[in-house]
C-alpha cells in the first residue's frame, strides 16, 4: 500500500474535522447572540405597538373631551347672550326712581334722644357699641346709609370677624334702624328702640 496517498487524505480529514469543530465553537456563540438581539428588538417593537395603541386611545379620549368642552362653551355663550339681552330689555323697561337725599338735623335728633347725636354715629343703633362700631369701620361701613344697605348676613360676618365674644349679638334690626337714622325719622326710631331688647 502506498502511504503517500493516505497522508494527504488523512491531513485533509483532520483539517475538515478541526474546521468543523472551530466553526461550531466560534460561530455557535455568535448565533445565540444574534437570536438574543433579534428577540430584544422584537420585544421593543411589540412595546412600540402597544404604546401606539395607548396613544391613539388617549388621543381619542382627549378629542371627545374637547368636543364636549366646546359644546359646553357654546351653551354657556348662548345662555350669556340670552341673559344679556334679557337684562338690556329689563333696563330699558325700568323706570328711574328718584333717590331721597337725607340732610342730618342734629337738633331734631337731640330733641328726641335728649343728647347730642353725631352724624353717622353707628352707636345710635341699639345693639351697637363703640367696639362693634370699630368692627364696622374696619369693614368700610362708616355711615348710617352704608349700614342700612348691609344685609343681615354681612352684619353677622362683621361680628364674626371680631371673635367669639361678639357672637351673642343679633344684628337683625340694625340695617332698618340705620335707615331710620339716615332718613332722620328720630321719633319712629326711638319708639321702636323702646320695644327692642339690645337691638333684638
Amino acid at each position: 500500500m502506498n502511504w503517500c496517498i493516505l497522508i494527504p487524505l488523512l491531513v485533509g480529514a483532520i483539517c475538515a474535522i478541526l474546521g468543523y469543530l472551530l466553526g461550531k465553537l466560534l460561530g455557535g456563540g455568535n448565533h445565540n447572540e444574534c437570536e438574543d438581539r433579534i428577540g430584544a428588538l422584537q420585544a421593543e417593537l411589540d412595546a412600540c405597538r402597544l404604546s401606539k395603541v395607548s396613544l391613539e386611545s388617549d388621543l381619542s379620549a382627549t378629542k371627545a373631551a374637547l368636543t364636549t368642552s366646546v359644546a359646553a362653551e357654546a351653551s354657556v355663550k348662548s345662555s350669556l347672550e340670552l341673559t344679556k339681552s334679557s337684562l338690556a330689555a329689563s333696563l330699558s323697561a325700568a323706570t328711574v326712581v328718584p333717590v331721597a337725599v337725607s340732610v342730618f338735623d342734629g337738633a331734631a335728633a337731640k330733641a328726641v334722644f335728649g343728647k347730642k347725636i353725631k352724624e353717622d354715629d353707628l352707636t345710635v343703633v341699639e345693639g351697637i357699641g363703640p367696639k362693634i362700631q370699630g368692627l364696622f369701620h374696619d369693614h368700610d361701613v362708616k355711615t348710617w346709609k352704608a349700614l342700612s344697605e348691609c344685609s343681615i348676613e354681612k352684619c353677622q360676618a362683621v361680628l364674626d370677624s371680631g371673635g367669639e365674644r361678639y357672637k351673642i349679638h343679633k344684628p337683625g334690626t340694625w340695617p332698618k334702624q340705620a335707615q331710620l337714622a339716615y332718613e332722620g325719622k328720630w321719633e319712629e326710631l326711638s319708639k321702636w328702640q323702646d320695644q327692642l331688647d339690645g337691638g333684638k
